[in-house]
């Protein structure tokens, strides 16, 4: 006869939410939606906006590409380092001390950048940034998740996702303005009212809210359940901040060289390590038998592909506007912003929550998806000819993105305790960050692939090739080339995105199926 099994352990990762409204809903949650998504368009508004002031930072700080690079580059990879740690922290110390310290972070290193003299100063104050930007991106969203009812979160994160948007679409136009009418200093100044009318709202508004981990289920010393998770935030942030790097680095320095290899696989031993400390430790930063649950693999697997299709699909658009159309940068700007503007109508007027509902969240996805998908096909295939076919596509992104991106991030969310929704969001973060750079970085590798093949003239981009052009002709089959070479890297694209609608809503049918009755 078998000798009966030692009980496991019970691991000290049950915390009960502190200080959080309760299953009502916060009296004053929808002003309180306003104020967040108020300190998180500030975020968003700053990256379109330096895409904008790229040449001027180019003419005025005689900065070389590589310094532009890191410029962006520098904000990027500290912020996707720190998602994780950031989401951990506000739900340990408290969400809305988390969200004004990110609030006076990012406006201090607003302020610096402003101000700077170098190239180098400049870089300093946007990773500065990156820091109060990782608090800013999970805060927010774990602060809608304590403040509205289960019924109503869905509409909620819908308006908190429409706002990504509305950066998108807002930011190069007030860059563009701002250009026009003063230095580029400007760009970084306007943060700071932003960010004190911000630092008002939440201190007045925003109510406190944080897990208060139990003690005693575990041998071990009653305070264990009060110590931060410091390796596993030091191992988290090593590790996504190397990848993010060796994605950066891949197109440029090729995905071979010692730069890209050696980032690329110290940050996959280092992530391993994060996972093998997390499984050890009684209060893992992240929990890793989330992983367990199927709505949360659905949702993270469909997350990353459909980032990975949707991210490099946008950074092939602006590239399409420009040199394909032929438009300038504000007009370009301008002609993109149906598809934020229908991402924005349809979640603040609060019709793709209602039609999810009915739906369902894996239909939802699913028809979004691929709506998305069409949207990326018909730009690919119509669009060279005209704006009336890229306008048709763009429509269909917006549409199929206000459906599918609030239900699957709240599909993630919904999958973690409530009280945990810092690390949800920290997740989520951190799965938009590396799908995106993966989608840049790869269906950008494809269009110059394809642009190489097909050019007519020895050249590695396309102001090069069309420089080298001897007639008229010659750069007509250039922009030729550079269209079929967008062509492909848009199908591609789109045939990630769908993937990704179909693995995740296959994924959330089959929890669905097995989850216990309520």
């Amino acid at each position: 006869m078998p000798a009966p099994e030692t009980p496991a352990p019970v691991r000290q990762q049950d915390p009960v939410d502190q200080e959080s409204p309760g299953q009502e809903g916060h009296p004053q949650r929808w002003l309180i939606l306003g104020v967040i998504c108020l300190a998180q368009l500030t975020v968003l508004l700053d990256n379109t906006i330096l895409n904008v002031a790229i040449p001027s930072l180019t003419r005025e700080m005689d900065a070389a590409t590589s310094d532009i690079q890191w410029m962006i580059n520098a904000y990027s990879l500290v912020q996707s380092g720190l998602l994780l740690t950031a989401g951990s922290a506000a739900d340990r110390y408290g969400r809305k001390k988390m969200l004004v310290a990110g609030l006076a972070l990012f406006g201090a290193g607003s302020l610096v950048a402003a101000l700077a003299q170098s190239s180098g100063q400049l870089i300093a104050a946007r990773a500065g940034m990156g820091v109060g930007g990782a608090l800013l991106m999970t805060t927010t969203l774990a602060v809608a998740m304590q403040i509205f009812t289960p019924a109503e979160q869905p509409r909620a994160i819908g308006i908190w996702a429409a706002v990504n948007s509305l950066g998108f679409a807002t930011g190069p136009l007030i860059g563009g303005f701002l250009l026009n009418h003063f230095w580029w200093g400007a760009i970084f100044l306007i943060n700071l009212p932003v960010v004190a009318l911000g630092l008002a709202a939440v201190v007045a508004l925003v109510p406190e809210s944080k897990a208060a981990f139990s003690r005693g289920t575990t041998p071990g010393p009653p305070e264990q359940g009060d110590r931060p998770d410091l390796l596993g935030a030091l191992l988290s942030t090593i590790g996504m901040a190397s990848l993010v790097y060796a994605i950066i680095s891949g197109p440029e320095h090729g995905w071979t060289s010692g730069r890209v290899l050696v980032a690329g696989g110290g940050a996959l031993v280092v992530l391993g390590l994060f996972a093998y400390w997390e499984s050890r430790i009684p209060y893992p930063m992240l929990d890793l038998r989330f992983f367990r649950n199927r709505q949360f693999t659905g949702a993270v697997a469909g997350a990353v592909l459909i980032t990975f299709g949707m991210g490099g699909s946008l950074f092939l658009l602006t590239q399409h506007m420009q040199f394909v159309l032929g438009y300038g940068p504000l007009e370009a700007g301008l002609r993109t912003a149906p598809l934020a503007l229908v991402i924005v109508v349809l979640n603040f007027s609060g019709l793709a929550a209602k039609w999810t509902a009915k739906l369902g969240t894996p239909q939802a996805i699913l028809i979004g998806l691929a709506v998305m998908s069409c949207g990326l096909v018909s730009i690919a295939t119509l669009g060279s000819g005209g704006y009336a076919g890229t306008l048709l596509g763009l429509v269909s992104i917006g549409a199929g993105a206000a459906f599918a991106s609030p239900a699957m991030a709240h599909a993630i969310m919904s999958a973690i305790p409530r009280e945990r929704a810092g690390t949800g969001a920290g997740v989520n973060g951190t799965l938009a960050e590396f799908g995106t750079g993966l989608g840049v970085a790869v269906l950008g590798a494809v269009l110059n692939s394809r642009f190489a093949a097909l050019v007519p003239v020895a050249a590695s981009s396309l102001p090069a090739a069309l420089a080298s052009a001897g007639s008229a002709g010659e750069r007509r089959s250039v922009v030729d080339a550079f269209s079929a070479g967008l062509e492909t890297s848009l199908l591609v694209g789109a045939g990630a995105v769908l993937l990704g609608g179909v693995v995740a809503a296959g994924l959330l049918r089959r929890a669905a199926r097995v989850a216990p009755p309520e």
